[in-house]
């Protein structure tokens, strides 16, 4: 993994002078080397995090002719197939690398030659014989990309930081970005938090033709999901054995295309478990897992961390992390993220990421992507409920199906429960393509109440999704339309940016993901819905495939969402002063974001209680407030465009 960044003006062509702030920004990405290329109306830039042909891939790097150059952040992991292929047809390589396929690739197939590929990547190409700028983001969204244009200059680059290293660019917050953080927890590409400032949607490119100043944009994936009447001719032994063999094709394929070790993260739940299973069972390799626990108990989930690594006998690490850690690295988070968060768990994983590059190691294999592909968020059982309330008023299955969701609440005090069906229970129309997002929608959207008028009536970004769904989605099974809502809004704008790719990177290490790859997505979406979510049992067939490697405790487990500690962490005697300056008035007012007023009620709120049992929204209210004050303070008021 990489930083990469470049400027193109169709009037005033632009040097290395342009661009080598913008590399500077994102050397935390590439610490390895720096590179560029100028050539026209095009300067290239990159910073090099190297883990495939560590001697020969520095970029930018060109075909053999000098005629085509790249620019590119992440892997492409079927690159020794499509060397084979590409020498087949006459091209000549002069590396090892996997960034050289990408400029053959385009040679030989052009703009299809991304669904060729099997990555994970931010892409630029400079076509000097087309004089064309090609822009490509992988199918998930797994690497960011962004662009902004002034006047006849566009500059693109792997973190808004980039961008704004030009003073030209504005630095504002734009209202609609905004509507969609509180309804969707994050923005939804193309838009980001910031006005004039988009990024590159997940499975696209975008082409600027020469002259242009305005892109076409093309989509080179699609979403595949069964169908109501081809569902019903497979069997959940097929689909477990079409999910075992892609699974581990997939993981051992991001462990082995590596110049450099790889390792594992450890949650203690299935997915990782599984993906560190197949390491261990299918490649022979001695295997280092990290893990990331916490003080409090309530989140913790060491023992079965620890079941894991012994059952697998792997060479274990962990880190135990408190309030008061979270509190002390959240600025930096912050100034990673580039975007509000309403969750503290990005701290974390900034901190177990830590962890890993301090240990000497700079890759790892994760388990993200498991929950989208396989229905295992507790968003997808509920929504079976919720689906069947709508059909079914008044029926008693549905009470108890609640409480079937949450056992928990059996130990919580008496109005839990019945909160919990009130909640649920809540907007129910069967005839809602996004019924099983609502609930989670209308939390977030809650927060909208705090913002100054300047930031209130920017839309209803909800109606304006479900107006971008698929054609034809209607005849998916309701589950197919969740994931979509979910992989298409918290998949790549929360998981894998805010939580992911920004917190691993931060400390220079790359994140692989089996459960993304293309070939296991494709089994995921087109095998039958019964097959991943059995009744409320989730991920019924990711159990069903790997019960031979994974620890029974852990595959009879209950759920447990990754959560760490959230508004706790930032109130009490050992809060860090930059809490209260963040919440102070004049702080507030000057971001013009939410209303001082309500702010410093919410504070007061949370200095009594130390920011403990304040319910799940206040919760949310004090991420968001306090992220959006560090961001203001860092990005746009501050020195966001320097390293």
């Amino acid at each position: 993994m990489c930083g990469i960044c470049g400027v193109r003006d169709v009037k005033t062509p632009p040097n290395v002078d342009d661009v080598r702030p913008m590399v500077g920004v994102l050397s935390h990405r590439g610490p390895d080397s720096s590179g560029f290329h100028v050539s026209g109306d095009v300067t290239l830039g990159h910073a090099r995090l190297s883990i495939v042909d560590v001697a020969g891939g520095a970029q930018p790097l060109a075909n053999e002719d000098d005629t085509v150059w790249v620019t590119f952040n992440g892997e492409i992991y079927n690159y020794v197939e499509l060397t084979a292929e590409l020498s087949a047809r006459g091209h000549r390589f002069r590396t090892r690398s996997d960034t050289e396929v990408i400029v053959h690739a385009w040679e030989e197939w052009g703009l299809s030659c991304f669904a060729r590929f099997n990555g994970q990547w931010a892409i630029a190409i400079h076509d000097q014989r087309s004089r064309e700028l090609i822009l490509s983001r992988d199918p998930f969204g797994i690497h960011p990309l962004f662009h902004a244009t002034v006047g006849s200059r566009l500059r693109f680059a792997s973190e808004v930081k980039a961008l704004f290293a030009d003073s030209a660019v504005p630095r504002e917050f734009d209202p609609a970005g905004f509507a969609e953080l509180l309804t969707f927890w994050a923005p939804v590409a193309p838009r980001t938090v910031f006005r004039g400032v988009q990024q590159v949607e997940p499975g696209t490119c975008l082409v600027y033709r020469h002259g242009a100043t305005t892109p076409e944009r093309h989509r080179f994936w699609y979403d595949e999901f069964a169908t109501a009447a081809s569902e019903q001719h497979v069997t959940i032994d097929e689909s477990a054995a079409a999910l075992r063999a892609s699974l581990i094709d997939a993981t051992r394929l991001r462990f082995t295309r590596s110049d450099v070790p790889v390792a594992a993260y450890l949650s203690g739940g299935i997915d990782s478990t599984v993906t560190a299973g197949i390491i261990r069972h299918h490649t022979g390799a001695d295997l280092r897992t990290y893990s990331l626990r916490f003080a409090d108990s309530e989140f913790d989930e060491g023992d079965y961390q620890r079941t894991v690594s012994d059952a697998l006998g792997t060479d274990h690490r962990d880190i135990t992390v408190t309030g008061a850690d979270i509190a002390g690295v959240f600025p930096e988070v912050i100034r990673h993220t580039e975007t509000p968060i309403l969750r503290s768990g990005p701290a974390p994983m900034y901190l177990l990421s830590k962890l890993v590059r301090g240990s000497g190691r700079k890759v790892v294999v994760t388990g993200e992507g498991s929950d989208e592909m396989l229905a295992g968020y507790d968003i997808f059982r509920e929504a079976a409920v919720r689906r069947y309330a709508a059909r079914h008023p008044g029926s008693p299955w549905a009470d108890r199906a609640v409480d079937a969701l949450y056992p928990w609440m059996q130990r919580a005090p008496q109005q839990a429960p019945v909160f919990a069906r009130s909640f649920f229970m809540r907007n129910l129309d069967a005839d809602d393509p996004a019924i099983s997002h609502r609930p989670r929608w209308d939390t977030a959207r809650a927060l909208t109440g705090m913002l100054q008028p300047a930031f209130s009536g920017a839309g209803d970004p909800a109606a304006d999704l479900v107006g971008r769904m698929p054609a034809g989605s209607r005849q998916w099974h309701p589950l197919a339309r969740a994931q979509w809502l979910e992989w298409t809004t918290l998949l790549p704008g929360y998981v894998l940016s805010s939580q992911g790719d920004r917190m691993l990177m931060a400390n220079s290490v790359e994140g692989r993901f089996p459960f993304l790859d293309p070939n296991v997505a494709r089994v995921a979406a087109r095998m039958p819905a019964r097959h991943k979510l059995r009744g409320l049992d989730e991920k019924h067939v990711l159990k069903r495939a790997f019960a031979d490697i994974v620890p029974q405790e852990v595959l009879e487990r209950p759920k447990q969402p990754y959560r760490a500690p959230d508004a706790s962490s930032f109130f009490g005697p050992d809060a860090p002063g930059w809490v209260s300056d963040a919440l102070a008035p004049d702080s507030v007012q000057a971001a013009g974001v939410f209303q001082p007023e309500i702010v410093q009620r919410l504070a007061a709120k949370c200095a009594r209680t130390g920011g403990r049992g304040i319910g799940n929204s206040d919760n949310m209210r004090v991420l968001a407030v306090l992220s959006t004050q560090l961001l203001y303070n860092d990005v746009i008021r501050g020195h966001g465009g320097t390293s």
